[in-house]
């Protein structure tokens, strides 16, 4: 009796078990398909593509994510990413989007350039490009260092600030000895009117390149600076004696003596006599 019962506990024990296990497989099995949403094809690049390059059909990769998670500017179809020039880097399995490519077979410097803005490009050497750290995408400002028109004294002023760079490379050019060097040159974004000035700047004295940090877009009025500023004052002139006039008073002139009558007695005798500081003497 004891071990009947027993086989029918553990019979019970082990329905329950199937029936809990099969509950959880249903809940699991609903969870990882049945409830998901349906993938959405995305393109993301197969490797990194850099600035002006041409996304060709070798650098796409599709995956499949779910349709909350496609973001804004995917393009649908390859057609509409193969043959365009990237304008934004973008990484390895990093989404390709719409907003970091350029028009159908627009690739290189001029994908770059955005409407209404110019590129222009100026020669430098190692030390006018911030000793090679001025690399495409970095601000900078332009210094122009020359005489000006009718002087006699050097001067440096700031012609262009927060300037973006567009590229930066190197131009094959003849040393003064005749041999093939490589120049440095810089690729900057600028207005028309900027492009006037950074032009005429070139031709005007030597240019200097000045990094600035990304986050400060402040436009600064700064005064040229002059060779004459740079040194110190030469020793003070000395000083004009200042002469003071000296005024004299005439001298006073001395009073005239006062005197006075006395009458002088000499027995019954009278006589007068005009006595003063001096004396007296008889009339």
């Amino acid at each position: 009796m004891n071990r009947t019962r027993l086989l029918m506990i553990g019979a019970m024990a082990l329905a329950l078990g199937l029936l809990a296990a099969g509950f959880v497989y249903q809940n699991l099995k609903k969870g990882a398909g049945g409830g998901s949403e349906p993938g959405f094809q995305v393109m993301v690049a197969a490797d990194d593509l850099q600035i002006g390059a041409k996304v060709e059909e070798r650098d796409i990769k599709i995956i499949s994510i779910p349709a909350s998670d496609v973001p804004a500017g995917a393009p649908r179809r390859k057609a509409d990413v193969v043959g365009h020039g990237v304008i934004i880097p973008i990484s390895k399995g990093e989404f390709i989007l719409n907003n970091k490519l350029a028009g159908e077979n627009v690739t290189g410097l001029p994908s770059l350039i955005t409407p209404g803005m110019r590129a222009v490009s100026v020669r430098v050497n190692e030390v006018v490009s911030v000793a090679g750290f001025v690399t495409p995408g970095t601000r900078v400002d332009v210094l122009l260092t020359g005489t000006p028109t009718g002087g006699n004294d050097q001067e440096t002023t700031t012609v262009l600030q927060d300037v973006k760079v567009l590229a930066s490379g190197h131009t094959l050019e003849k040393s003064a000895t005749g041999e093939a060097q490589n120049t440095p040159v810089i690729t900057l974004l600028v207005t028309p009117d900027d492009a006037q000035r950074l032009t005429l700047a070139s031709s005007q004295g030597h240019i200097q390149l000045s990094l600035r940090n990304p986050l400060d877009t402040r436009q600064e009025e700064v005064p040229a600076s002059s060779a004459r500023g740079l040194y110190k004052a030469g020793s003070p002139a000395a000083p004009v004696p200042v002469h003071h006039a000296v005024i004299t008073k005439a001298p006073t002139p001395p009073a005239a003596p006062t005197s006075i009558s006395v009458e002088v007695w000499q027995g019954d005798k009278k006589s007068l006599a005009d006595c003063s500081d001096e004396g007296c003497q008889t009339k």
